[in-house]
């Protein structure tokens, strides 16, 4: 019995023969079904791990995401802000394994890393479709490091957007921001945040701001109708996102425990929120009803989502035949006898 290995060739190769725009449309329409579906019966604990790195300033964590009968999907995920700074290696590293459910077995492996970042910016799009107006045409990034590539990336597919605000308190961040997104062919400008939050109509915060440093978005001169996707806070004690701000918006999780926990959710109650994206994906019209007035999507990202990506993955592998099939796993012709070496 073989296990599918995509490496980092494979995936570069899928996505260059299939494109950019095919792989991310295709991952907002697969995560729009599956939360549609309430995750198809799937089960998706909150992610656990521990802190690691100088002064605790780094975490590494594990999400699973559990379809009974099925499979279990497993991201291992190392968090490190001072990556790209100080080792030019992304703030998050991550791999994805897929087990059979029924036997245990090792099923695939893959990076983590492009899957999360685009899986992310999916996210939210399909919140923001449900929760910004139809014809938002201003966004506002404040964090210009490698997720907000994936949000403006993924938010041009359902929205006629025609210029990109950006702000970020990394000067080479933003002067190299406009040449990483130039494949959208949209407008982009480095202003104050002040400005960002005066002209823009979705705005996203994806900020490596560390525990306690928060807000990054003052939510001063927001517009009345302005959704914001809030992606970075995924630590207890960060956070992104002003509380008179939460408390003046309607405010939606993905995962209602894990943001509590640790994401914007964490400085309200949970009577404080709205129905979470599955249920307004199911019934938009509970979404519909807030379209103009402020509007939050607390994105901590969950497992759910992993699986869902991966699935897409393995899915566009399949249809161009790439992949590595390997026998990584002892499996004896003798099950019971463990020197059995075929």
């Amino acid at each position: 019995m073989e296990t599918v290995i995509l490496t980092r060739q494979h995936i570069a190769k899928i996505v260059e023969e299939k494109g950019l725009d095919h792989f991310m449309d295709r991952m907002i329409a697969r995560l729009g079904e599956a939360f549609r579906a309430d995750g198809y019966g799937g089960i998706t604990p909150a992610r656990e791990g521990f802190l690691r790195g100088p002064a605790d300033t780094a975490i590494l964590e594990w999400m699973p995401h559990h379809r009974p009968g099925d499979s279990i999907t497993i991201k291992t995920v190392g968090y490190t802000p001072s990556n790209p700074a100080d080792f030019r290696l992304p703030t998050i590293i991550g791999s994805m394994t897929r087990y059979d459910d029924v036997t245990g077995r090792l099923l695939a492996v893959c990076d983590g890393i492009l899957p999360t970042a685009v899986r992310t910016g999916a996210a939210a799009a399909v919140a923001s479709r449900l929760l910004a107006r139809p014809d938002s045409r201003v966004l506002g990034l404040v964090g210009a490091g490698a997720q907000a590539v994936t949000q403006a990336h993924a938010l041009s597919r359902v929205f006629p957007l025609e210029r990109i605000l950006v702000h970020d308190i990394d000067p080479a961040h933003e002067q190299t921001f406009a040449e990483r997104v130039e494949f959208l062919g949209l407008d982009v400008e480095v202003v104050p945040v002040a400005e960002l939050e005066a002209a823009a109509d979705i705005i996203c915060t994806v900020t490596s701001v560390a525990v306690g440093a928060g807000p990054v978005l003052p939510g001063e001169r927001l517009l009345p109708h302005a959704h914001v996707n809030a992606i970075g806070a995924d630590l207890i004690g960060k956070f992104e996102v002003p509380l008179h701000v939460l408390k003046s918006a309607f405010v939606t999780t993905d995962h209602r425990g894990q943001a509590l926990r640790e994401g914007e959710s964490q400085q309200l109650v949970e009577s404080d929120l709205g129905p979470d994206l599955m249920a307004l994906c199911a019934d938009p019209a509970l979404a519909a009803a807030h379209r103009d007035g402020l509007t939050v999507f607390d994105s901590t990202g969950f497992a759910l989502e992993d699986h869902i990506a991966f699935d897409v993955l393995l899915e566009l592998a399949t249809d161009a035949g790439i992949g590595d099939y390997v026998r990584i796993e002892h499996l004896p012709e003798d099950a019971l006898n463990p020197y059995a070496f075929a």
